[in-house]
Formats: structure tokens, sequence, C-alpha cells
């Protein structure tokens, strides 16, 4: 079992009267993630109000900030015990077949346009075989086609912008492969998480974006991206897009600084270290 321990800050300068937050940081707690211990804390003393999300388990704290600087600090071990599949065991489900639960995730949704995709698709994936060969497939002509640099887009960038621009950082290529995924009727969703592996010399250590596709009854990890480890991403939430998923969403006047992330692999329970590494199997932690 893989155990990953992290630790993040987030500051800001908030103006008067005050700000409301609700942030979504902490780590997701599912049958294959599990959290060993965490800590949380921010320098005001504010309390805070948790909330877990019945549809998708994201966890949400909110609180309300005075005037003047914020520091919020949050540190968690997890372990990873992934469910690990054979690709070729791993086949796409029939819509029909589909639980309630998942049908949300094949529609489009505010960045991923698959409805405008739908043409594309089909002529570039519609002839391979179904399954999860086929997701690989997208994954890696997202990567192939869209270069990763820092800043290049914005926070109204959707699918179709990157299709076009051929450029963007971690979310853009998420929501490319997650739109193509939906217009040929495989469910795909949207999740952020902690990396562990990434190349500092492409941007500073950061919450990532990567995508969970649904195949063979589960929920598969994919990083389009190409710049992290599939087997260390640590989950903290999910949703159709980036539009369901922000860290932090802020009511007020606030400047904020870049998020300080440090990420580490430790031994587990059983006194064993454990590195991350590439895997040709399916990887779930749902």
């Amino acid at each position: 079992m893989l155990r990953l321990r992290f630790q993040l800050e987030l500051s800001y300068e908030i103006e008067p009267p005050g700000c409301d937050f609700i942030f979504n940081l902490q780590a997701a707690q599912t049958p294959q993630q599990l959290l060993v211990s965490e800590l949380l804390g921010n320098s005001q003393g504010l309390p805070s109000q948790s909330h877990l999300d019945p549809s998708t388990q994201n966890r949400y704290l909110r609180l309300r900030a005075g005037a003047g600087k914020l520091s919020l600090n949050y540190q968690a071990t997890v372990d990873l015990d992934h469910v690990q599949t054979a690709p070729e065991l791993l086949g796409e489900v029939a819509v029909a077949d589909l639980p309630a639960a998942v049908l949300h995730y094949v529609y489009p949704s505010r960045y991923c346009q698959s409805d405008r995709l739908h043409r594309l698709a089909v002529q570039e994936f519609g002839h391979l075989p179904k399954g999860y060969g086929r997701v690989l497939a997208i994954r890696d002509w997202v990567r192939g086609r869209t270069s990763f640099l820092a800043n290049s887009s914005t926070g109204t960038t959707t699918a179709v912008d990157t299709l076009v621009e051929q450029v963007g950082v971690c979310r853009d290529f998420a929501h490319l492969m997650i739109a193509l995924c939906r217009a040929l009727n495989m469910p795909a969703r949207f999740a952020t998480g902690i990396d562990y592996g990434l190349d500092l010399s492409l941007r500073a250590q950061d919450f990532h974006a990567y995508v969970e596709v649904y195949l063979g009854q589960r929920w598969y990890l994919f990083d389009p991206s190409g710049v992290a480890i599939p087997m260390a991403l640590i989950r903290i939430g999910t949703g159709r897009d980036a539009a369901d998923t922000a860290f932090a969403t802020i009511f007020g006047g606030v400047r904020g600084a870049a998020p300080v992330i440090q990420i580490e692999a430790i031994a587990n329970a059983g006194g064993q270290l454990m590195q991350p590494v590439h895997v040709t199997q399916g990887l779930s932690t749902a």
C-alpha cells in the first residue's frame, strides 16, 4: 500500500469588511483512498463549518474571515490501495446499463462542450475498439497535440478553446479529454487533487487536475497532461468540470498568493516505503 503525506498553505490579504470562503481542499475519503490523519488550522483562529456533498463525496469547508491577513494550513496522510485491472478487461459500459448516478457525466457541461466535438471524436476515435485502449488513444491524442505552458489559459478557457489554441495547463488537458470521451458516450469526470513526481521545470507544485473515466463499472484514472504519476494522485474533489471543483470559492475582496504545497512518500503501516511508479494496468481509487 502506498502512503503519501502532503501539506499545503493558502495565504490571503482580505479587504474590509471581510470575506466568505468555501474551500474544497481536504483529501477525499473513498474505499481505496484511506485518510490516516489530517490537521487543519487558520491564522485567525476562525470556526468553520464542514459539509460532505452526498453525490460527489467532496468535502467542503466554510468560514467567514475578517479583514487583514489569513493563512489556512492543511496537512494529511493518506493510504492509496488501488484497484489495478488489466486493460483488456476494461470495456465501455453501454448507456442503457449505466447507473443513474453516472449518467450526469455523459452530458455536455460548461467547460466540456462534448456536443460540439461529437463529429471530431467519431472521426478520430469512432473506428477504434471500445474500451480502455480507446480511452488511452484519446488521452495520447490530447497530450500529443497540446503543449503544457503555465499561465497560458484563463478561468473561462473551454475544451473547444484548448482544441483551437493547442496549449494549456492541466485543467485544459482534462477538459478536452473529458469532452471527447463524453462525445463517444463514455462518462468522464473532472478530478482535482495533489500530484507527486512533478517536473518542477514545468511549474511549481500546485493543485492538479486529471480525469476519471467510467469503465467496467468503476472510475479509472488518467492524466492527459502527462506531468504526474497517476498512481500517486491524491483525490480532493470530482465534478462535471472545473466549475464544480474549485479549491477556493471567494465572496469578497481578496488578494491571494500561489498555494504552497509539499508532498512525499513515507513508510506505510507495515514499515514499507513504496515509491510511486508508472504502470500499464488501469488504476482506480473510487
